[in-house]
């Protein structure tokens, strides 16, 4: 991961800050290679720009937010998170975070049916680096 002036995961505001997305992994495979959010959208199911996590924060290299619920999500199956750091500009400038997989999140993989997806993450944060 790269440092950028702009890009805190704890500062949002109404467009910038931390966001996720329910990720379908029978059409995205993981590359080391991605950088922006560009790089998954066509395998994003529910909201296309994701949904903004709420009171992240970030302490002793811990990042947690509040847990975060998908509305009438329709679509095909969905095995990960990815998480991003959206700002004003295209998703080809949103830069990559993590991947959660459906081994790290309860209740993940799930197949949508028109209704909520609640998303909890760990009570001890949801990533440390």
């Amino acid at each position: 991961m790269s440092a950028a002036p702009n890009t805190s995961l704890n500062q949002p505001d109404a467009t910038n800050g931390p966001f996720v997305s329910l990720i379908d992994e029978g059409t995205y495979t993981y590359s080391a290679g991605h950088q922006f959010y560009s790089s998954a959208a066509g395998s994003a199911v529910g909201p296309a720009s994701g949904v903004q996590l709420t009171a992240p924060t970030v302490a002793a290299g811990t990042f947690d937010a509040a847990d975060v619920t998908f509305t009438a999500v329709t679509g095909v199956s969905i095995e990960a998170l990815i998480i991003y750091r959206h700002n004003s500009g295209a998703n080809t400038t949103w830069f990559l975070v993590s991947l959660l997989e459906s081994d790290y999140i309860t209740g993940l993989p799930v197949t949508p049916n028109g209704g909520d997806i609640l998303i909890t993450f760990h009570i001890s944060g949801i990533f440390t680096l």
